[in-house]
């Protein structure tokens, strides 16, 4: 019978659009052969969207069969929804976060597996055409639908096709995201309070002018005085360092000093925050002699690279900008190092080299030098548009107010979540990994400190009934390091928002060629797992299961 009234209203709605000077829609024969592809393609002829493809997409190992829509909202942003078949439906919409500049469309063949209509846009650009921030150059509208425009109207038109689809709205509208997708997070609980029941915002890039600033100051470190603060070394003398020794001893070091705070000993620093590793006295004995560069040891200048990863970039008066890498997450640094395993161009150089030049400056001071890791290069500024490099770049312009006009786009700072989590009694999860190299995680433990006061006057039981963060020890940025990295931040959402069950803890996993070895509960901050299981097995990774840690 169903399957009969979707027919129907599939053919109803062809109807009208087709007399209304709309190509024809497939014939009744056609449908009634396939009701479900009929349901589908009649999405093409909604009046109220701009529908440019609706298509069947047939079973796919653990990927049902079901209805894949994309749209597009002028002047550039594209969308796409991937709909559960109306008897595999949950009720549920979620819009699914995006990860550095965009620039795609990304797929939740995983949420839809699991019954969610899986909404996710290009953030108005495409990458193809317009790589890394170039989308931004000389293109406010880019900027602003970059910024917070594309999820928020992807969230409308995307509840729009759900409704028509399964001829009614959605019971509960989520938002999964973590880095770029955790900013998302954020920026909708600020701006656009009415569009999600609950949001899990990962990771979040929430100061976005001043994280991306920071990468570029830290390779600048790193880069200045023909590499006299890099921590790679040339060890075999072809005029390239390979080796990585100096980073490894460091994280040893960390580890020796730390590791143990904890009861223990796993390769993780469970509390960076109550580490007393300290630069200058616990790498003495590890310094080079005379200050001669070589493999196992740090120069004078090494060792400031070390101090400025700890502290953070500042700038010339000394103000730190943003807080920077926590103990533990040393290994991560590859993200900023040049060295022979990634060609001498690290992971954040590819947003050094346009972030500042493009998403920085209300007025674009040149485009990227072709060759980004050669200082030597001199920009041509007599050319139309004038080259820049990343390494002109002043972090003194953040602080004097030259990133203002992006802030207000981008960044996603306000911690009155009033309208949110009070008035809309939305639920929201924070979390991060502390072995995060590319976006610190102390910052979002201060953000929420910040929505505890602004939102709740301080009151953190009544911040707990709306918001709770989870900070995993040892994962690096959304996934990956030496600690339990791997778990399902959706399920606990939903619980929440449907059945009032609060997530004290979550369970998460760590597996090497995919078996499970170390399996550990995170609790909500600010309690921290401690090891309960039996006496004297802290250290013996067969007790490394959830039931053997209690939050305290």
């Amino acid at each position: 019978m169903q399957t009969e009234l979707r027919l129907a209203a599939a053919l109803a709605v062809s109807a009208v659009v087709a007399g209304c000077g709309a190509p024809p829609a497939a014939s009744p024969g056609a449908a009634a052969a396939d009701p479900d592809r009929a349901a589908c393609e009649a999405l093409r002829e909604l009046p109220n969207l701009t529908i440019t493809l609706a298509r069947l997409v047939d079973a796919d190992g653990d990927t049902p069969r079901y209805c894949y829509v994309r749209g597009t909202i002028p002047p550039g942003i594209v969308y796409h929804v991937q709909l559960p078949l109306p008897d595999n439906w949950n009720g549920r919409f979620l819009t699914y976060g995006d990860g550095t500049k965009d620039g795609d469309l990304d797929f939740a063949d995983h949420r839809l597996a699991e019954g969610y209509a899986v909404a996710n846009s290009n953030m108005g650009h495409d990458a193809g055409s317009e790589p890394g921030a170039w989308f931004a150059f000389d293109n406010a509208q880019a900027e602003i639908d970059f910024g917070y425009r594309a999820v928020h109207l992807t969230a409308n038109a995307g509840k729009s096709v759900v409704a028509a689809y399964y001829e009614r709205p959605a019971a509960r509208s989520y938002f999964e995201g973590c880095s770029t997708g955790g900013r998302e997070g954020l920026m909708e609980a600020q701006r656009f309070p009415n569009d999600f029941d609950g949001i899990v915002a990962g990771a979040p890039v929430f100061k976005y002018q001043e994280l991306n600033a920071g990468h570029t100051w830290l390779l600048q470190r790193v880069f200045r005085n023909d590499y006299a603060g890099n921590l790679a070394f040339d060890a075999d003398g072809d005029g390239t360092p390979e080796s990585l020794r100096k980073l490894e001893l460091l994280a040893d070091t960390v580890l020796a000093r730390c590791d143990a705070n904890d009861g223990i000993e796993d390769g993780v620093i469970d509390e960076p925050l109550t580490c007393d590793f300290e630069p200058k006295r616990d790498l003495a004995t590890m310094m080079c002699p005379k200050d001669a560069n070589a493999d196992a040891c740090f120069t004078t200048a090494q060792l400031k690279t070390i101090e400025d990863f700890y502290r953070g970039p500042y700038d010339s008066r000394g103000l730190v900008v943003i807080k920077g890498r926590a103990f533990g997450a040393e290994r991560g640094w590859t993200e900023y190092i040049p060295y022979a395993g990634n060609q001498m161009f690290p992971t954040h150089l590819f947003n050094a080299r346009d972030h500042a030049a493009f998403l920085f400056y209300e007025k674009d001071p040149g485009v990227p030098v072709p060759r980004a890791n050669d200082l030597k290069y001199v920009p041509d500024k007599k050319a139309t548009p004038p080259e820049w490099a990343w390494w002109e770049f002043d972090i003194d312009d953040l602080t004097a107010g030259k990133a203002d006009l992006m802030k207000s786009l981008m960044n996603a700072t306000d911690p009155d979540l009033e309208r949110f989590l009070v008035r809309r009694n939305g639920k929201l999860i924070l979390w991060h990994g502390w072995n995060d190299a590319g976006a610190p995680p102390e910052p979002t433990k201060d953000y929420y400190d910040e929505v505890v006061a602004a939102t709740f006057g301080g009151d953190r039981a009544a911040a707990r009934s709306s918001a709770r963060l989870f900070m995993f020890p040892g994962m690096g940025h959304c996934a990956g390091g030496a600690g339990p990295n791997t778990w399902d931040p959706l399920a606990p959402l939903v619980a929440w928002v449907e059945s009032g069950t609060a997530p004290d803890s979550v369970v998460a996993t760590h597996s090497t060629d995919g078996r499970v070895d170390n399996e550990r509960a995170v609790c909500a901050y600010p309690q921290v797992a401690r090891y309960s299981g039996p006496a004297g097995g802290a250290n013996d990774r067969a007790n490394w299961t959830a039931a053997n840690f209690t939050c305290r």
